[in-house]
């Protein structure tokens, strides 16, 4: 089989999103298909990052976005883009976004008449107005999601809650659950120490953040948690894993907060064996976002048997129960902070709980996508038949 997977980040900017377009690039080449990741080219694009043995990638010229990471796609003035494209008989096209790479993704369905899944990330109305603060173009933006959506052959999501975020959105037809995988990892004693001597870490207690330093990702209570957390204990050390549009503003709010021996930025971290060696060796992750639909870091530390201190009823709570296989908090600095103190005398056991009950190996799910992929291609063809007879 042939399938393009198309999405709008490519590293070295890369979010979660990002990730999940590698993961099913690679699974997909292993399993014998013949699979391209497509996205917009960066200044610097590192496929071996990305992609390690698995080339297949298919870039096209961008313009950058002001104030993020992201860059607009321009696929279709990219006449080398359209030559390499052009040669490539796709059986089937994946979209992981609804803009530039997305519509590229459409026209090709489109002029092929082949099947097009996309897949629903992000929540779009909290993206559109924190730019805007507008609910009027929230709407507007969220209302071309929707539409673009509605031109698609199937429709996914990664779970129920973010199902019900479009269907709030608007939109009204099928949609399937394809969650997001995650490898299992079994970290050794070595693993743990070589990161601890890495980023300094001593023999105290290590707190875990892992993404786009973006506010939005509710990181402001982290940082006023953390603030609260300090007034009663001091071995300990918070650690910020990423890279993103607010990275220097949070490090001005631990300064002024007098954190800054409390608190480790390492950067972006592209090598997962290096990541995984730091989610082991924390002794608990901390994810309050209530803007991620489905959290791939928050499973990532559950393989490496590390558990997260979540918000109550967000989105990427589905499965979780408190003091089990996660923790739960309110959406406060002071709750967060309670949370923290509660969860690490009980992290150890519920860290195994983690391991056993969230992660999917990324095979499993790749699995049950190539079963979607097939069934949909017969039908286009099933289709096209019927409308030649």
């Amino acid at each position: 089989m042939i399938i393009g997977e198309f999405c709008d980040v490519f590293p070295p900017q890369i979010d979660g999103v990002g990730m999940v377009a590698r993961n099913y690039v690679e699974q997909l080449n292993k399993k014998n298909n013949e699979c391209y990741y497509i996205a917009p080219k960066t200044k610097k694009c590192d496929t071996d990052a990305i992609l390690e043995d698995t080339l297949n990638v298919i870039n096209h010229i961008s313009l950058p976005m002001p104030h993020e990471a992201y860059r607009m796609g321009l696929p279709g003035i990219d006449l080398s883009y359209l030559k390499e494209v052009k040669a490539i008989d796709f059986d089937i096209v994946h979209a992981h976004t609804p803009f530039s790479t997305g519509l590229e993704a459409l026209r090709i369905a489109r002029q092929r008449e082949i099947p097009l899944v996309a897949t629903f990330h992000s929540k779009y109305y909290d993206d559109f107005y924190s730019k805007t603060h507008s609910k009027f173009w929230a709407k507007r933006g969220t209302g071309y999601v929707v539409s673009f959506f509605n031109k698609c052959d199937e429709v996914w999501t990664v779970n129920e809650p973010t199902a019900e975020v479009l269907k709030n959105y608007g939109y009204d037809g099928e949609i399937f659950i394809v969650p997001n995988g995650t490898d299992l990892w079994y970290p050794t004693e070595n693993d743990k120490l070589e990161a601890q001597e890495k980023y300094s870490l001593s023999d105290g207690d290590v707190l875990l953040f892992v993404g786009q330093h973006n506010f939005k990702k509710n990181i402001k209570h982290i940082i006023e948690a953390i603030e609260i957390y300090a007034s009663r204990h001091s071995n300990f050390k918070m650690v910020f894993v990423g890279q993103g549009p607010d990275a220097e503003k949070m490090h001005e709010m631990i300064h002024e907060k007098g954190l800054d021996e409390r608190t480790v930025f390492t950067g972006h971290i592209s090598d997962r064996n290096e990541l995984m060696k730091l989610y082991a060796r924390a002794d608990l992750f901390i994810f309050p976002s209530l803007y991620d639909t489905f959290s791939l870091v928050m499973r990532e530390a559950a393989a490496a048997g590390t558990p997260t201190l979540m918000i109550r009823n967000s989105c990427i709570t589905k499965n979780i129960i408190d003091g089990e296989n996660g923790f739960l908090c309110d959406d406060t600095p002071e709750s967060i902070a309670a949370g923290i103190e509660k969860a690490l005398p009980d992290a150890v056991r519920v860290g195994v709980n983690a391991r056993n009950t969230i992660p999917t190996p990324w095979s499993d799910i790749v699995d049950m996508a190539l079963q979607r992929y097939e069934m949909l291609i017969d039908k286009k063809k099933f289709e096209r038949k019927k409308e030649n007879i």
